[in-house]
């Protein structure tokens, strides 16, 4: 799928003279949509294999270089007079056949290539060395996109009288892919999406050929049937080699791999530990499956009277009736609940693959755990499924759900750009009122260290704001922590957290001091009674109201309560601090202080010189047109303000959706897929406007009204309507969004076509104009989550609705220094922009 202003790249050309087998009959709709859904199966696979190759974070490098590899297809046409004298269909089958082949090769790249990121922040010679690999599998996957923007450059410019029907033939290969790439991933593997992308782009290069000779027709049929091999035959495909942070699976324990729309999960035999399945997650050991005869007595193997896991039980005054467990993975948690007397538990997983395993690949292992009478396995989104129960707990169990043994997670900063919604003031308080009288909120993970705790403190900041936020404003009554030393791939401190609404009795905090004193290596954080000194977990829960303001301020790091708003709980460093030392090596111990922060300011900075390169720099090519264009800077104004205004409210909006259509998958597939269609028929319905100078200003008003909607009453519908079918809130999704994709996909096309008959130069202007667009696109991609992550999701809605302003002034300010027309007069791309 391409960016609305794609609709626009030239004046309308001829196709060139070059003779074909079959006369031109075809409105090449079967071309384009193949070209756009290849596309975005290509990007959506590939964040997938990235987050497990290297890390979650850089995924975000993955939507960038697809916006700059179509942006800089489309400046190619623009600019190379060889693909403009080439006829249609020369083009279209070379890019189809170019696209499926490097899209291939880069695939094998990628895969061989092995990264360790994390000696990039070390700056010595092995530094420079991986970023050079870095940047190797950057241009892979930037390639793979070049042709897909010459494809749709080059339909768009030559066939304007079809610019509806194309236009809707490339929105409905997006909307296919976002539709049915998860369940390609699912099904077939990430990898195999890729090769099944390329399958479709050999099959449409065969069907352009057949317009041309047999030898067209069967190079792309090889193309085609080489990579459709490869998408069907098992292990053919090559394995991802993981970055060398990560903890591959040991040679000759592995016993199952499946990708999945959320983590690729792969399954392993426990050296040492024949009771035990590990589950690595992305390529991380953090969960495993354990063996079970489905006897309470046959528990005892595990020793849980001497875990951590056991401190719950131990203060609670009685078994659990209903317990909820947020994040089960692979049931060890069930398992002690159902030790101590758990009458039943709600085991709520996100990740459907791991659902599977427990629930059927291995139950006979598990002891049917998910098909015992006392449990109920979920696949669902912990948060979600709770703020839609009518259900109240004895027990909400958290044991590191975002990150299943969020100790190793630490170990490679993996998680420091993840929006973690279960962690923020709002979801802690969800949780707490879902509580029965008397019930009890647990919350466990690793640590990186005992020195700061940072993710400890950070979680009793955010919990003492939950309860204030409850009318509760003495923390120290309510909250008990201690850290234990867990072996896990080395010793690391496991921090466990109990949180009642209802102070905890004098009985319960001796319980809980006998129990701590059960558990090896244990020491007690805090306690009611405890002077606000010793650990920063204490003194962030003792810490009197007046003097907390001051102690979060003068805390080295960022540790106050995380929101909805800004809900990255594991971004610690500030960001002052980030930009500062960004030249200076990191300790490769502390891998949690600013590693994901780096890469993403790294992103910036590259975003900006990879634009500035393929979307820019080209123009000097055609330097001398480009001198004599007139109002470049006004028109770079409004161009760059419709790009950073829509990549703003597209990523506000995604999170803002993301509880109420209760998985991330869903909110990324339905916000963009809506988004795509809306905008497509505002593109179409900008062609009826008589007059288009003042339709942008009528549609700013009409933005304006929509970002007051978005800003404060966005969320408290969707949480009224949380409890509602999913089927049901996909629909309210798409009429959220409906009216904002419609102003959206007017402002390019009207703005274009008016701008470029200011001048001589409509197709350079047109150009110039995508050009200046992709840039603002591309680089707020990266931009919009560093502001979200400094200032809060809000704060980036509101420059959303900036930039559209800033446009729209630039607009008013181009219009007045235009030679006048009459009223609804054509435009001289009226018809190409459409």
């Amino acid at each position: 799928m391409v960016s609305p202003s794609s609709a626009a790249l030239a004046r309308p050309l001829a196709d060139p003279a070059g003779p074909t087998r079959a006369p031109w009959r075809f409105s090449h709709h079967l071309e384009i949509l193949a070209a756009s859904f290849a596309s975005l199966v290509v990007e959506i696979s590939y964040t997938r294999i990235v987050s497990y190759k290297l890390f979650y974070y850089y995924v975000y490098l993955i939507i960038g270089l697809a916006l700059l590899g179509v942006g800089a297809g489309g400046v190619a046409v623009s600019i190379s007079k060889r693909i403009r004298a080439a006829s249609t269909d020369s083009v279209i089958f070379w890019s189809f056949v170019s696209g499926a082949v490097v899209t291939l090769l880069g695939y094998l790249v990628v895969a061989a290539v092995r990264i360790d990121t994390l000696t990039i922040w070390l700056y010595n010679g092995r530094s420079f060395e991986n970023l050079a690999l870095l940047f190797l599998l950057c241009l892979c996957v930037f390639a793979s996109f070049v042709p897909m923007g010459v494809i749709a450059a080059s339909l768009f410019s030559r066939r304007p009288e079809s610019i509806g029907g194309l236009y809707f033939a490339d929105l409905l290969g997006a909307g296919a892919a976002c539709a049915l790439v998860i369940y390609v991933i699912w099904a077939l593997g990430a990898p195999a999406a890729v090769t099944l992308a390329v399958t479709v782009l050999g099959a449409a290069a065969a069907w352009v050929g057949a317009r041309r000779s047999r030898l067209h027709v069967s190079a792309g049929a090889v193309v085609a049937a080489a990579a459709l091999v490869l998408t069907i035959g098992s292990g053919l495909i090559p394995a991802q080699t993981l970055d060398a942070s990560k903890t591959p699976v040991p040679p000759g324990t592995g016993v199952a791999s499946h990708w999945g729309p959320v983590l690729r999960v792969d399954v392993a035999h426990a050296p040492g530990y024949p009771d035990i399945l590990n589950l690595y997650h992305d390529g991380i050991l953090g969960a495993g499956i354990y063996r079970w005869n489905g006897q309470i007595s046959d528990l005892a193997r595990y020793d849980f009277p001497h875990d951590p896991r056991s401190l719950p039980f131990r203060t609670m005054t009685r078994p659990p009736q209903r317990e909820a467990v947020i994040g089960a993975a692979g049931g060890h948690e069930v398992l002690a609940s159902l030790y101590y007397g758990a009458q039943h538990v709600d085991a709520v997983e996100l990740n459907p693959v791991t659902v599977n395993l427990v629930s059927h690949t291995f139950a006979n292992f598990d002891g049917h755990l998910a098909q015992n009478p006392h449990v109920s396995y979920i696949n669902a989104d912990g948060r979600s499924y709770i703020a839609r129960s009518h259900q109240k707990y004895n027990l909400i169990w958290y044991p590191a759900p975002d990150s299943y043994a969020a100790g190793n997670g630490a170990l490679s900063s993996a998680y420091v750009l993840s929006e973690s919604y279960l962690y923020t003031t709002n979801g802690i308080q969800t949780m707490l009122e879902h509580l029965a009288p008397n019930g009890m909120m647990v919350v466990q993970f690793g640590e990186t260290d005992d020195v700061y705790d940072l993710r400890t403190a950070r979680l009793a900041a955010t919990v003492r704001q939950a309860l204030a936020n409850l009318g509760i404003h003495d923390p120290a009554d309510h909250v008990l922590v201690a850290s234990t030393k867990v072996n896990f791939l080395g010793f690391i401190p496991l921090s466990t957290m109990l949180i009642q609404r209802s102070p905890f009795s004098a009985s319960q905090v001796a319980a809980f001091r006998a129990g701590a004193a059960t558990v090896p290596d244990t020491t007690i954080l805090s306690v009611a009674g405890q002077s606000p000194t010793g650990n920063p977990v204490n003194s962030v829960i003792a810490t009197p109201a007046r003097s907390l303001g001051s102690f979060y301020a003068h805390f080295p790091y960022n540790i106050q309560p995380t929101t909805d708003n800004n809900p990255y709980f594991y971004h610690f460093a500030r960001w002052g601090n980030v930009i500062s030392n960004f030249l200076r090596p990191l300790n490769s111990v502390d891998r949690e202080n600013a590693v994901g922060e780096r890469v993403l300011f790294l992103l910036l900075l590259v975003s900006v010189a990879a634009a500035l390169v393929f979307l820019l720099l080209p123009f000097a090519a055609i330097r001398d047109t480009w001198v004599a264009m007139p109002h470049k800077s006004v028109s770079a104004v409004f161009f760059a303000g419709v790009g950073f205004g829509f990549i703003f409210f597209e990523i506000t909006l995604m999170q803002l959706l993301n509880l109420f259509l209760g998985f991330p998958t869903y909110s990324l597939t339905v916000t963009l897929m809506s988004l795509l269609v809306f905008t497509g028929i505002g593109a179409l319905a900008s062609q009826r406007i008589a007059n288009r100078r003042r339709a942008l200003p009528l549609l700013w008003v009409v933005l304006a009204g929509l970002f007051v909607f978005y800003l404060v009453g966005l969320v408290p519908m969707t949480n009224a309507l949380l409890g509602l079918p999913l089927a049901a809130r996909i629909s309210i999704t798409l009429a959220i969004l409906a009216p904002l994709g419609v102003c959206f996909g007017m402002f390019m096309p009207i703005g274009l076509g008016e701008i470029a008959g200011l001048g001589d130069f409509p197709r350079q202007y047109v150009a110039w104009g995508w050009a200046v667009n992709g840039f603002a696109s591309v680089v707020g991609s990266a931009l919009a989550t560093i502001l979200a992550m400094a200032v809060g999701f809000d704060v980036v809605l509101w420059l959303g609705f900036g930039s559209y302003t800033l446009a729209i002034a630039a607009w008013q300010l181009l219009v007045r220094r235009g030679a006048p027309r009459q009223a609804g007069g054509p435009s001289p791309l009226g018809e190409a922009v459409g």
